[in-house]
């Protein structure tokens, strides 16, 4: 850092500080880290990309707006716009420090937000929600909190201008959320905490009143420490920051368990290159890829609050892997002295490790570089990483009937080993009795259920995983019906290199392992699996689920299929 600022705090930024934070006695810092000011001058980089999203038109009915990466004129990025000037020009460290010039185009901005404002106060997500409160919430969530820095910094009225319209914006808000229904779980929440944000700054107990009647639906914690969506990769940590906004702004500090709890079990859901396991998602992050960036606020808060190694170690952990990152959330590093504490000593998280979590239908195995992780009610029952080698899914598909793509809807624990199965059945239909007959000859009429069944045929399925030095074991037997053509498919992610494996004659990147081992190999990471079997070329089977258009090798055969594969990391 080239110079250093001091701040004085105020007594605006002394109330916006919880209560739980003056019960642990904790002692404010009044500098602005060097991390912070790393982040300050960060946002300031953003800006020429903004600049490009803008709006110039004088005639355009959204001028002064921000269009996505789509061409949309669209009230998220306006609003993040505003966001970012109102981090920039209250920060002695930012090259933007009250500057007129972007203050100027944050007010035009603020003008267009107030005309894609419907009249009840509502905004739209345009990719797929209209006059929606929730996502209203999601964008009173960030400007609250910068109508916040700039009211602190409003010395000879220097931002009003910029206020004034912003907090018309924000108050039509309220009103919006203060009578305004959810779509899913999480967004009880998010408008909770929004409710909050607006409470602390104008204290309508209307705000109040309305996230209580959400509140009082208890939060929707299971005891894996996981809410309803399982959302690790995008919604369990916006659900902890809406939370912490709650205990903030209502004094409710005992639903910071409710965060604590989350983030223990999210130590457990660390990949070793710094993802989050996203496998057991029931929404759009389901199997993808993220990060951690939105887990840092909550982590940060409740290591320093609770004094907690493990958290202080984990936040350590994001700052390496993705520093960038976590200025998503500057508006609040900068509104929170408290979070400029030096986090607590703490080193490490759980690297080495066998964990279930039932009610979320997965177990978790790692050891230290590779981790796996085993799921119910998911054909990719199992992945495994190693560094940046990821098998990112195993399927197993039987032509059977159209049903045959294997899932399991339980785990079963046997000793060392974890059991998965499914049993499958395929009858043939005879005719209905006379009686039982419509006249009209309609099919839909003689349903199924009331014919008897013939020539029934079945398919039973016995997965057993079990750890090895190096990795895992995964035998597999399919039995029942004779005959019925087995792919094995391993899925893998980027752009390394197979070694004793053969073209399909299918897709490019599809792969049969004949040979003893088949390597994956990225940079200095690898993967190595098999025996191979290759017994037909017919790897997308009628009824399996359609290639993943990524790297793919198979193991085929037929019914009876016994085969144990074996998946290391060295």
């Amino acid at each position: 850092m080239k110079r250093r600022k001091f701040v004085q705090i105020g007594a605006m930024s002394l109330g916006t500080l919880s209560s739980a934070q003056w019960a642990y006695g904790t002692k404010l810092k009044v500098e602005k880290p060097a991390w912070l000011s790393k982040i300050i001058q960060q946002n300031d980089q953003d800006f020429p990309r903004y600049e490009a999203l803008r709006i110039t038109d004088l005639k355009h009915h959204y001028f002064g707006g921000f269009r996505d990466g789509d061409d949309i004129p669209n009230p998220q990025t306006t609003g993040y716009y505003i966001v970012k000037v109102a981090c920039a020009v209250i920060s002695p460290e930012s090259s933007l420090f009250e500057s007129k010039a972007h203050v100027e185009k944050a007010i035009q901005a603020c003008q267009c937000l107030l005309k894609m404002q419907h009249t009840d106060g509502t905004i739209d997500l345009l990719s797929t929600n209209f006059h929606s409160p929730p996502d209203t919430a999601f964008s009173v969530e960030k400007l609250s909190v910068a109508y916040v820095l700039l009211q602190k910094n409003n010395v000879d009225n220097r931002y009003s201008s910029l206020m004034n319209p912003l907090e018309t914006f924000l108050k039509r808000c309220g009103e919006s959320l203060v009578v305004g229904g959810v779509h899913t779980p999480n967004h009880r929440w998010v408008v909770s905490g929004a409710l909050a944000k607006l409470y602390q700054i104008w204290p309508d107990p209307r705000y109040k009143a309305r996230a209580e009647q959400w509140l009082q639906e208890h939060i929707d914690l299971d005891p894996d420490g996981q809410y309803t969506e399982k959302s690790a990769g995008i919604y369990s940590a916006i659900i902890n920051k809406a939370l912490i906004s709650i205990v903030h702004g209502f004094k409710k500090t005992e639903l910071l368990d409710a965060v604590r709890k989350n983030l223990e079990m999210t130590l457990y859901y660390v990949h070793p290159n710094m993802e989050v396991v996203t496998d057991a998602s029931n929404r759009q992050d389901k199997g993808g890829i993220n990060m951690f960036e939105n887990y840092y606020y909550g982590f940060r808060y409740l290591a320093i609050l609770d004094k907690n190694p493990r958290f202080a170690a984990m936040c350590r952990l994001i700052e390496k892997a993705y520093f960038p990152r976590i200025g998503t959330h500057i508006e609040n590093f900068l509104d929170e002295p408290f979070l400029w504490q030096e986090l607590p000593a703490g080193n490490s998280i759980p690297t080495n490790y066998v964990k279930s979590f039932p009610y979320s239908g997965l177990v978790r195995i790692r050891r230290d570089q590779w981790d796996s992780t085993i799921l119910i009610n998911n054909p990719n029952f199992l992945t495994f990483h190693h560094g940046n080698a990821i098998l990112q899914g195993l399927r197993l598909a039987a032509s059977f009937f159209g049903k045959g793509q294997f899932q399991s809807n339980e785990i079963k624990q046997v000793g060392d080993t974890w059991l998965l199965q499914q049993k499958l059945d395929g009858p043939y239909f005879q005719p209905h009795s006379k009686e039982q007959i419509d006249p009209s000859g309609d099919w839909e009429k003689m349903p199924r259920s009331n014919r008897k069944q013939s020539e029934i045929q079945y398919l039973e399925t016995s997965i057993q995983i079990k750890e090895t030095p190096t990795g895992l074991s995964v035998d597999i037997d399919m039995k029942g019906t004779d005959g019925v053509p087995v792919s094995l498919e391993l899925i893998f992610r980027g752009d390394g290199k197979f070694e004793g494996v053969m073209p399909s004659g299918k897709e490019s990147n599809a792969y049969l392992l004949k040979e003893a081992e088949g390597k994956y190999i990225l940079g200095e990471d690898r993967i190595l699996f098999g025996p191979g079997k290759a017994e037909h070329k017919a790897i997308h089977l009628r009824g399996g689920l359609p290639f993943a258009q990524a790297p793919s090798v198979y193991i085929t055969g037929f019914t009876p299929f016994r085969h144990q594969l074996t998946i290391s990391s060295k």
